[in-house]
């Protein structure tokens, strides 16, 4: 009776096939991993490196996985929009991108959207006790994707292994940075055009009291200059950081000016003509005392590092208030960084 034992057999197929939709059927529909980790870094260092795919290569498990795999990063360089797509040989194809990005406390992305396979990643993150706890969690939909169902079963082991090495390298290079909080920074990333300027280059000890007296006798210096020549004031006074010789300070003291032409005298004098820098910069607004700026360019330092810009010259201060006006608490500041932008 071969035709009953091949009908038997078929039967039994049909059985198991029935068996595993109906299994599958009951598995869920969603798969979700949360991980997460206490890290002794403000909350804006953390931010910082989830909110930018060039700086999660520093720490992902995909780079560590398949160091040779092509990853290219398009749309702006940080926050909605930005995407990273990858195609290696172990980790396989596949694209990313940021979708939700609340400053400091939340980023959202989803993968390879549009297509079966998406998934949505995210990382949250908050004070706890002192420290910054940061969770980072992946969630998948399956539909009625009944082997996609049965595939998260095993997937969800892997992807919370690969997420809590991953929290464990975020975390290692979140404590390497500066520990200075810039959190409360006002940065804009602006493209400034050059200024013609008076300038006059000059030393001080590094402290508050003198650089005011060596800008003061600089600044009237300058005024003097530009009489001289007839030339026209035309922004407020800067000071260009130039760097330190020994415990003085370096900076040039300096006032735009318009109104200069080939012909304008150049020679014979202390104070200078030239022009300022042109490019990508961030612009940081300083509200309040002069005497607390060096607090200012400290966290502007931590935010260059944690975001990974580069300089590209030397800071410099315009000091947008009159000091002989506006009360201390109200001095406004812009204080200005070079850097190179991808």
């Amino acid at each position: 009776m071969p035709e009953y034992g091949v009908q038997k057999f078929l039967y039994a197929i049909g059985a198991i096939v029935a068996l595993l939709i109906v299994v599958g059927l009951l598995l869920p529909r969603h798969s979700r991993v949360e991980v997460s980790a206490l890290v002794d870094a403000p909350p804006a260092t953390l931010f910082a490196l989830v909110n930018d795919f060039r700086r999660v290569d520093l720490w992902s498990p995909r780079t560590a996985t398949d160091p040779n795999a092509r990853v290219v990063f398009s749309g702006p360089p940080r926050g909605v929009g930005a995407t990273v797509t990858w195609d290696g040989a172990i980790v396989g194809s596949g694209t990313q991108t940021i979708v939700e990005s609340r400053p400091h406390e939340h980023v959202a992305t989803t993968i390879n959207p549009g297509e079966p396979g998406e998934a949505r990643t995210w990382f949250d993150i908050g004070r706890d006790d002192g420290n910054t706890r940061v969770t980072w969690g992946f969630a998948h939909d399956h539909g009625l994707n009944l082997v996609g169902r049965y595939f998260a079963l095993l997937l969800a082991g892997v992807v919370k292994r690969e997420f809590e090495t991953g929290i464990a390298a975020l975390k290692e290079l979140a404590e390497s940075l500066p520990r200075t909080d810039f959190g409360d920074l006002d940065v804009e990333h602006v493209v400034v055009e050059p200024l013609q300027i008076a300038y006059l280059p000059t030393t001080s000890l590094p402290e508050p009291a003198a650089i005011s007296e060596a800008m003061g006798k600089a600044y009237f210096e300058i005024l003097s200059f530009i009489d001289d020549r007839g030339l026209a004031e035309a922004g407020a006074p800067m000071s260009i950081v130039r760097g330190f010789d020994g415990s003085q300070l370096r900076f040039d003291a300096a006032i735009p000016v318009r109104v200069v032409t080939d012909e304008t005298s150049r020679g014979g004098a202390a104070v200078k003509l030239g022009q300022t820098y042109s490019g990508p910069a961030i612009r940081v607004r300083h509200v309040g005392s002069y005497r607390h700026l060096g607090s200012t360019h400290r966290k502007i330092a931590a935010y260059l590092t944690a975001l990974g810009l580069d300089r590209n010259g030397d800071a410099w201060e315009t000091y947008v208030s009159d000091p002989t006006r506006v009360a201390e608490a109200e001095l406004l500041t812009d204080v200005y960084y070079p850097v190179r932008e991808d």
